[in-house]
């Protein structure tokens, strides 16, 4: 193949983007084809690559060795080695997050409810909002914003067991939408880019500054200039001022896509979205063609190479059906999952395998077949479709995601060199 080759990654996740933006980068000639804009969106724009295991992991360089070991077919045991790696390559790529954090400690960052989760990068909006150390914090709300509740977050805050952490709320009444009953966080968002409603917010939160406070709001500074609002409103202020992860749709979440699907285009790579792959051609083991259903008809788009990255059950990578049996709905592939009837714990906190099913794969990231042999020699897959993981329970989600999109990536750049 030469380094023209033709790749064609199905989904627009976070693994599917790392994995079209290496490619792109490398010169490959690189499709995304997806039939929604993929997960980053409902993301808290964070990265966690290890929070529990079980218990809360204060490094992920420290406990990722053990926890591989103790785990076995568990992803991490294939992308440990390149995880650093590809972390790095990652923040490198999209510098305008300003990534702070890393591998050697996790960020203790509270969650909307108020509680403290360990996320390995966070953007630097965020990156304030440590709270391993303590510390006194003004939660802000916005009166308007119905899914950020000031008191909640520091009532839980000041539960959570962590010395000289306090916080306490507080109200600002600024809103984007006078004539409407609630703003959502794209309206604030997109208000908080404008200087005057900044300065107008910071009006609202002056008054119940203390000396050596830390400001904490919803994850609603900004949309197309977040890092300008961020440092005019820290000015604004004099104190430090956080983001909160909030629910969807996720600001954050929202500028990652952004950032990353600019990138893929800005290295020559196409994003399609609406048309649905499903199905493949192939001859001697490889895949020569993916099958895609487009308005209309069903048209082949040749391929020199595949990455899948459909995502777990959530996305519609996996489907279960009223037997039991757990099947992937694009290609058909061999899934590794609990026996019918099985994986599943009355309990939301229980173990619960079923969740952990998915392909498996080899060092090279290609689905196995029943035999252990790869299915396709060009095919590869990434993120939660990968059989082995619990990103909910582990907090491992978008570590496993970059690492599996990078790795994935790579063994395709190997072999075509």
């Amino acid at each position: 193949m030469s380094a023209a080759g033709r790749v064609m990654v199905v989904g627009a996740g976070l693994a599917g983007l790392v994995a079209a933006l290496r490619l792109a980068r490398a010169g490959r000639r690189v499709t995304v084809m997806s039939r929604g804009v993929g997960g980053l969106p409902l993301s808290s724009g964070t990265v966690e690559v290890l929070g529990y295991a079980p218990g809360r992991v204060a490094s992920p360089a420290q406990a990722l060795p053990a926890f591989a070991a103790a785990s076995p077919g568990h992803p991490y045991g294939i992308l440990g080695p390149v995880l650093a790696e590809a972390l790095g390559w990652f923040s490198a790529e999209t510098p305008g997050m300003g990534w702070a954090g890393g591998l050697e400690r996790n960020v203790l960052l509270p969650t909307a409810l108020g509680v403290p989760r360990p996320r390995a990068l966070v953007p630097a909006t965020m990156a304030a909002g440590d709270v391993a150390g303590g510390g006194s914090l003004l939660i802000a709300g916005f009166r308007a914003m119905r899914d950020f509740h000031p008191a909640l977050v520091a009532a839980n805050l000041e539960r959570a067991g962590i010395d000289g952490l306090s916080a306490r709320p507080a109200w600002v009444v600024q809103t984007p939408r006078p004539d409407a009953a609630d703003a959502g966080a794209t309206n604030l968002a997109r208000a908080m880019d404008d200087p005057a409603f900044r300065r107008a917010v910071a009006g609202d939160l002056a008054p119940h500054l203390r000396p050596g406070d830390r400001v904490g709001m919803p994850a609603i500074i900004g949309m197309e200039r977040a890092g300008e609002a961020h440092a005019d409103l820290e000015a604004l202020l004099g104190a430090p001022v956080f983001e909160i992860p909030t629910v969807p749709p996720s600001v954050p979440g929202l500028r990652l896509h952004a950032a990353l699907t600019a990138a893929i285009r800005g290295a020559g790579g196409r994003l399609v979205t609406g048309p649905e792959a499903v199905g493949a051609e192939w001859a001697d083991g490889r895949i020569t063609g993916v099958v895609v259903r487009e308005p209309g008809r069903d048209r082949v788009h040749p391929v020199d190479a595949c990455v899948l990255a459909t995502g777990g059950f959530a996305a519609g990578g996996l489907e279960l059906d009223s037997h039991g049996v757990v099947s992937e709905t694009v290609l058909g592939l061999p899934v590794h999952a609990p026996p019918p009837g099985e994986g599943l714990s009355p309990g939301y906190l229980d173990p619960q395998p079923l969740l952990a099913a998915g392909l498996r794969v080899d060092a090279r990231m290609r689905p196995l077949g029943a035999d252990g042999a790869p299915v396709h020699v060009n095919l590869h897959a990434a993120g939660d479709l990968v059989a082995g993981a619990l990103p909910w329970r582990e907090a491992s989600g978008e570590g496993l995601s970059i690492a599996g999109g990078y790795a994935a990536a790579g063994a395709i750049l190997e072999a075509t060199r």
